[in-house]
């Protein structure tokens, strides 16, 4: 295994200049856009395909994760798509010949109110239902899965029980990554690192027909944007209106913890989450900042909040140190779920909407958007993920009193366009994601 990661970090990443044209142009070369030009090449025959980056493999959202692996969404439709995917990183390492450090914990998602408990166990019924094992458990099966826990919550927040995610998994990212790169490679996809895309050619018709980089235009019968946050400066170009925001989303590391912590832990109540890396560090993440915004550095505030409400769970964390921090920016749709296949600018596929869950769904959105867009049909797994879903949202309206009323009976605005107004003002839409 170490001669494999030897010679795969040695790999020619840039070939040369890119050619003149591709039958797919791939703009993000993350997880999302490695995997589409791996699957496409390999399931499809599609070989004439280019990824660009405007900086290097991963550098994105792809290098800026927790790495968590689970489906127990809660959605039959989400549940069915990421457990798919859940299942493809479980044969990821085979499949590639690369070692991602996949590794099979279970994740508890721990309820901290009566209420919250009821809703677990609806949640652990339904997820089973769809294909993803999951089970009620008791305050003494989380202290037997995991023994750091405090189930009295500091006497504030007590453990009424939890979902058990059976399959709850982690992998490292960066792994991911090359393994998608080099097994792209191998199979003739090109890929340009450090070649920024600056815009889009059209045709009359207002088709996009390639890119524009420092290198020159390239024509492509089809354009993927694979960019994360900045799909919006994108899908401009392009003229497609998004119900996107961007959002940060921080997560730190401590130092290493000698004791094996099992699962991933997370609360329902408390929105944390705790893993331990293969280095025994503690990964701590929590829910994305509450305002839209660009801003990839780690705040103070929000390492302080997050510690407080780890430490509340599991006391032994207050005797480590934070190492390191890092911030990525979330693409988030309005309804929290991804916008997968073509837009109403012919030429112009999206894979956006990610929000927080766009590691674990890396290999299942490579697959599905590779197999759209070889066979021109949506893939079972993606038909509820279109953009026409918005379109159909149009239809309705808000009152004054902020309730809905159908746009056929309202001169008002449909409220998918009234949201796309952006104030560029912490909490509303920013200026660039109109």
């Amino acid at each position: 295994m170490n001669e494999f990661v030897e010679t795969l970090l040695d790999l020619p990443w840039q070939v040369g200049d890119p050619k003149a044209a591709y039958d797919v142009v791939i703009i993000g070369a993350g997880g999302h856009g490695l995997a589409t030009a791996y699957y496409l090449a390999t399931q499809h025959g599609i070989t004439n395909v280019c990824v660009l980056d405007s900086s290097y493999i991963g550098a994105g959202n792809s290098g800026r994760n927790t790495t968590i692996i689970r489906s127990n969404y809660g959605i039959p439709e989400s549940v069915r798509f990421y457990q798919h995917s859940l299942e493809m990183y479980q044969q990821l390492e085979d499949e590639t010949g690369c070692w991602i450090m996949h590794n099979t914990k279970g994740q508890i998602w721990m309820a901290h109110s009566v209420m919250t408990a009821r809703t677990e166990q609806t949640r652990a019924l339904m997820n089973t239902a769809c294909g993803a094992k999951t089970d009620f458990i008791g305050p003494d099966e989380v202290k037997r899965l995991c023994p750091q826990i405090d189930i009295t919550g500091g006497g504030r927040y007590p453990v009424h029980g939890a979902s058990y995610h059976h399959e709850g998994a982690t992998a490292r990212h960066d792994r991911v990554v090359w393994a998608y790169a080099q097994g792209a490679l191998r199979a003739g996809v090109h890929v340009f690192q450090h070649t920024p895309v600056t815009g889009l050619t059209r045709g009359a018709d207002g088709r996009v027909t390639g890119v524009i980089t420092p290198k020159g235009n390239i024509s492509a019968g089809t354009v993927i944007s694979a960019v994360g946050g900045h799909v919006s400066t994108v899908s401009k170009w392009a003229d497609v209106r998004l119900p996107i925001r961007t959002h940060a989303l921080q997560a730190f590391v401590t130092n290493a913890h000698a004791q094996y912590f099992a699962p991933i832990v997370s609360s329902n109540d408390l929105v944390f989450y705790v893993s331990q890396t293969p280095r025994g560090q503690m990964l701590i993440g929590a829910e994305y900042d509450a305002f839209a915004s660009y801003q990839q550095a780690t705040t103070f505030s929000y390492l302080q909040a997050c510690s407080k409400k780890a430490v509340t769970m599991m006391p032994f964390l207050g005797k480590l140190r934070i190492l390191r921090s890092w911030t990525g920016i979330c693409d988030i749709s309005t309804d929290f779920s991804p916008i997968l296949g073509p837009t109403t600018t012919e030429g112009f596929w999206l894979s956006t909407g990610w929000g927080t869950w766009g590691f674990k769904a890396t290999p299942v959105c490579g697959e599905t958007m590779a197999a759209t867009v070889a066979t021109g049909r949506n893939h079972p797994l993606i038909e509820s993920f279109g953009m026409e879903r918005f379109r159909r949202l149009a239809l309705w309206s808000r009152r004054p009193d902020g309730r809905f009323r159908s746009a056929a009976s309202s001169s008002r605005q449909p409220a998918g366009r009234r949201e796309h107004r952006g104030r560029g003002r912490p909490g509303g839409w920013p200026r660039d994601d109109r």
